[in-house]
């Protein structure tokens, strides 16, 4: 029996995977492999979510009226202006299906997010890699690549997986620069955990400029992880066009009374941040100081360490002796980085446990 053929683009794919939790033989490990809070979610989101949790033989707002409210209140943006996904890739998916297709090329930066490539293939976009800036995003090379078949650019600021940042400045000159039917995609993950002078002002030009759309997201900082829960913001034509192909009740009733606690909380934002602060520069001294064994560390604006084994000791042996001593970062070979490891900055425990994990591996090597 002969089963029917997907289209070309989609078994060009190549399936998202995830940061391993357990070991080849099922054995639990401490996960740093998926940039989650190492802190949790705020006591006021667990008690949100913990009260709709009951709320489920009713549909939940299609709309996300309230966060939307929420949202635009935080950040003085129009809440008609902003739509509401299951976590940011939804809206990363969205906007890829609205605007691109068959014939169309969608330019990412090399070492950026894997979703973009998933995104672009699965609506038949031609994928277009722009060359790095030592791990960082180029935006003369993004420019270069730009044609009359270009229809999105996506930039992950700061980027994953290498924990790069691209300024302000260099945001609005890669906006300025694109031609007006290209969409670009600012993917601010990781905005929250960036310092007041670090701001890369886009929020700001997707208030102004028609063909720019930012996301955000509850997965990372807020420590909404399991709830699925991230949001974007653009034109009122953008959003208009996204919201035509958007499921409806694509954002749980828990999850949307978590979203709107967790926004509110900012103390605990606030100790996220500095929590990861602390331990993102103490891990990093930590790696420099074994650079004699081949080691650089990328510098990150994010809550994990992209980390480069360019001597004798190779990424790939490391992460299975990681594995071993319990602890799961994420190598991505799928990605072209087959150097280098991500480790997501976990606790004071599990950061010290790591280092040392490390420092052991590295000694048997010697």
């Amino acid at each position: 029996m002969n089963a029917p053929k997907p289209k070309d683009w989609i078994m060009g794919i190549a399936p998202y995977v995830p940061g391993k939790s357990s070991g080849d033989d099922g054995k639990k490990l401490v996960k740093l492999s998926a940039n989650e809070n190492p802190l949790g979610c705020s006591p006021e989101a667990t008690a949100a979510l913990n009260a709709a949790s009951s709320a489920v033989d009713r549909y939940p707002d299609p709309g996300s009226t309230r966060l939307r409210a929420a949202i635009a209140a935080k950040f003085d943006l129009d809440p008609a202006r902003i739509i509401c996904g299951t976590g940011s890739d939804d809206v990363l998916h969205l906007a890829a299906n609205a605007f691109s297709g068959p014939g169309d090329e969608v330019i990412y930066v090399k070492y950026g997010f894997a979703v973009y490539d998933i995104a672009a293939r699965r609506y038949g976009g031609t994928p277009v890699i722009a060359d790095d800036k030592d791990y960082g995003t180029d935006v003369d090379a993004i420019l270069a690549k730009v044609n009359n078949r270009t229809r999105v650019v996506f930039v992950a600021n700061p980027n994953n997986p290498t924990g790069t940042f691209s300024s302000r400045a260099e945001i609005a000159r890669l906006q300025t620069e694109l031609p007006e039917h290209v969409l670009l995609v600012l993917d601010c993950a990781y905005a929250e955990y960036l310092v007041a002078d670090e701001d890369d002002g886009a929020l700001e030009l997707a208030e102004t400029k028609a063909n720019v759309l930012v996301t955000r997201t509850f997965s990372k900082i807020h420590g909404l992880a399991a709830e699925r829960i991230g949001w974007g913001y653009a034109s009122a034509e953008i959003i208009g066009a996204m919201n035509r192909i958007r499921l409806p009740f694509n954002v749980t009733t828990a999850g949307q009374e978590a979203a709107l606690a967790a926004l509110a909380a900012d103390d605990f934002v606030a100790t996220s941040r500095a929590h990861n602060a602390k331990w993102r520069q103490w891990l990093s001294d930590e790696m420099s100081a074994l650079g004699n064994h081949g080691l650089r560390v990328v510098p990150s604006h994010t809550n994990f360490l992209l980390v480069l084994f360019e001597g004798k000791v190779t990424a790939e042996q490391v992460n299975a002796a990681l594995m071993e001593k319990g602890y799961a970062v994420r190598w991505l070979p799928g990605q072209g980085l087959v150097n280098g490891l991500r480790m997501t900055i976990g606790t004071e425990e599990e950061t010290r446990g790591l280092a040392k994990a490390l420092r052991e591996i590295l000694a048997v090597s010697d």
